[in-house]
């Protein structure tokens, strides 16, 4: 993005007191009051209008939920929609409905449901089909592998069925007034499951039954078969079916009513949209929190600044209270733990959901019509000892420590620590270079000439021709923290005998689609890139053989390295089709982690940095590696007030 430098807009705001005087005894006729005996009136205190500024660091792409809306606007969306549910430090947490459904409270329950020969089912593999002869299913109570049956055809099948009941809270209003009831929320998932929507289809496709029991009621009924983990969060946020109605779905990412100025029953509603430089929000005064003193200001203005430095500079010069994740600060670590020694900020540092990936490329896509030593590059990473050897040396810690400032953490799985469902148990993989070595050892990498400056040479590795050297490419962005991270590895590499040859592509080159993609094409030796997920799920289901881009899938997937291991695949299964409630859940969750750790497919480098800023004097903003960055916007406050 482009640096920015507009100036900000100043908005008066003026209001007129009027003055409306009580009612007086008649006067006596010819008696003029005197000026002490004269009505003094006594004008009532007026507070000025009170407003908060977050700066962004990019414009919306559209404020339309359905339109596939970006971090910046979810960022706005968030003033506008409250909840319906939030994600706050790994757990859910209701903001519209009474409760969060489950099996304890009943607002969950699975039933046992007759599926005929041609009934639309979930199968073993979490596919979507019609039930026939030869489909592998889970009969009713079967969460594991071990129970799967094979179907006849002929026999009485019965299977689980996921039915949950959502209730809403029945003093929400949209911010025009008219209540948001049931009806508002079976719309949007209308218009989420329209062709023209950017929306989560593999949830809509498992959905049987979508409708309402009553005006506050909703009823979610799961195709059988489909065992979902997160089934509390199956809930479609409301859109407004009384504005929106009125127009052809496919048209509601066009029109402003639903892309620029979206009605919410939130804190704040959208008053004008100014391109290339603000949106504007006002307090809305049948937000149902109203009545608590939220939200605290009377209106609410995102600024649009790319530029790191400018907004620093806005930050400092008042004209931004808020500075959004959005804009890129990871790079300014070490001037805001000065803004904020200075007390000229308040900075905020969390380890995100996003992770920085080593990629191993244990499998090219040149592999998948049968490896050929002739032709194919040599199976450098077939061994998983070669893959912990080079986990041995890579100097994690010091990209932390020198690059990240000490801000963020080495992750030791594919799950935080601080997550529910994390195996403590798990030993990390330290920067240890003698263990490294020994590892690539007995793996075949041998130190054939005694010079530990070149690259150690094959002998006796499987498939890899003896003599060659393990001289890897290494792929990455231009960006500049990724430079640092490599001149990093490309040192604690270098001191066990494995060589490096870096590239830098472009961001568009480096994800671009297969089968000419670098990541996607599956044509690397090592490459960095960054993933992350948008839930508390644990996303075991990166290194399934189902997630391997390929011809099959249209290269698309995240499984990029081409790992495949069937007990990793079954566990990873069994996770995902089991519920919360249930040990197998847990237990599979940890299966999965156990044998990412030992196998490696990929490694974590580290938990990327979410940065957000604020002004000293500011109080309530709660920043969470969950949550939506502006979750609590109406909690937030300035000055004074947060001394109470």
């Amino acid at each position: 993005m482009l640096p920015s430098n507009r100036a900000a807009i100043f908005i008066a705001f003026i209001f007129l007191l009027v003055i409306t005087a009580c009612g007086f005894s008649s006067p006596q006729p010819d008696v003029t009051p005197t000026p002490s005996e004269a009505p003094i009136f006594i004008p009532t205190a007026v507070s000025e209008p009170r407003m908060l500024t977050v700066c962004l660091g990019e414009e919306p792409n559209t404020l339309y939920p359905f339109g596939g809306p970006n971090a910046a606007a979810r960022s706005i969306l968030a003033a506008v929609n409250d909840g319906p549910i939030d994600m706050i430090g790994y757990e859910y947490q209701s903001v519209i409905l009474t409760q969060l459904p489950s099996l304890e409270n009943g607002d969950a329950e699975i039933v046992r449901t007759p599926i005929p020969a041609g009934g639309q089912i979930v199968d073993a593999d979490g596919n979507l089909v019609l039930l026939k002869e030869g489909i592998r299913v889970r009969p009713a109570e079967c969460r594991g592998d071990d129970c799967v049956i094979t179907y006849d055809g002929t026999t009485a099948l019965e299977m689980d069925q996921m039915v949950v009941t959502f209730r809403l809270r029945k003093d929400l209003t949209w911010a025009d007034g008219t209540p948001l009831t049931a009806d508002d929320s079976i719309y949007a998932f209308e218009l989420a499951s329209d062709p023209s929507a950017v929306a989560n289809t593999y949830l809509i496709e498992r959905t049987q039954t979508y409708e309402a029991a009553d005006a506050y009621t909703i009823q979610w009924w799961g195709k059988p078969g489909f065992i979902e983990p997160a089934y509390f969060t199956n809930f479609w946020p409301p859109a407004p079916k009384h504005l929106w109605s009125q127009f052809p779905a496919d048209q509601l990412s066009t029109i402003d009513i639903a892309s620029r100025s979206p009605l919410g029953w939130g804190p704040y509603m959208i008053q004008d949209w100014v391109p290339g430089d603000q949106i504007l929000l006002t307090k809305n005064p049948y937000y149902f929190g109203v009545g608590d003193g939220n939200p605290k200001f009377d209106s609410l203005s995102f600024r649009f600044i790319p530029d790191p430095n400018m907004a620093l500079s806005e930050l400092v010069a008042g004209r931004c209270d808020i500075l959004d994740p959005t804009i890129n600060l990871d790079g300014q670590a070490g001037l805001l733990q000065e803004m904020q020694a200075a007390e000229q900020a308040k900075a905020y540092f969390m380890p995100g959901m996003s992770i920085e990936w080593l990629g191993l490329g244990v499998a090219p896509a040149s592999y998948d019509d049968g490896y050929d030593p002739a032709k194919d590059r040599k199976d450098i990473f077939g061994d998983a000892h070669t893959r912990q050897g080079i986990a041995y040396c890579l100097d994690r810690q010091s990209i932390v420590d020198n690059v990240l400032f000490g801000l963020t953490t080495v992750p030791t799985t594919y799950i935080p620590i601080e997550h529910p469902l994390y195996d403590p148990n798990i030993e990390a993989t330290p920067y240890d270079p003698a263990v490294g070595i020994s590892l690539l050892e007995q793996a075949g990498w041998k130190d054939l000439d005694g010079n530990p400056a070149t690259p150690r040479l094959a002998s006796g590795v499987d498939n890899v021709t003896a003599g060659t050297p393990l001289q890897l490419n290494y792929y990455t962005t231009t960006a500049t923290q990724r430079r640092q991270v490599v001149e990093i590895l490309a040192q604690s590499l270098s001191e066990c005998g494995v060589g490096l040859n870096v590239e830098y592509f472009s961001q568009n080159d480096l994800y671009a689609p297969g089968p000419n993609g670098l990541l996607f094409g599956r044509s690397f030796d090592l490459i960095e890139y960054a993933m992350g997920v948008n839930s508390i799920e644990p996303p075991c289901g990166w290194f399934t053989s189902a997630e391997i881009p390929s011809q099959s899938n249209l290269w698309i997937g995240t499984n990029v390295t081409g790992y495949k291991n069937p007990e990793y695949d079954e566990a990873c299964h069994s996770a995902q089709q089991s519920l919360p409630e249930e040990q197998i859940y847990t237990d599979s969750y940890r299966e999965t982690q156990v044998l990412f750790s030992t196998e490696l497919p990929a490694i974590p480098l580290y938990y990327r940095l979410r940065v957000a800023v604020t002004r000293p004097d500011l109080c309530h903003f709660d920043f969470d590696p969950t949550a939506n960055p502006l979750w609590n916007i109406e909690s937030i406050d300035i000055g004074e007030a947060c001394q109470n």
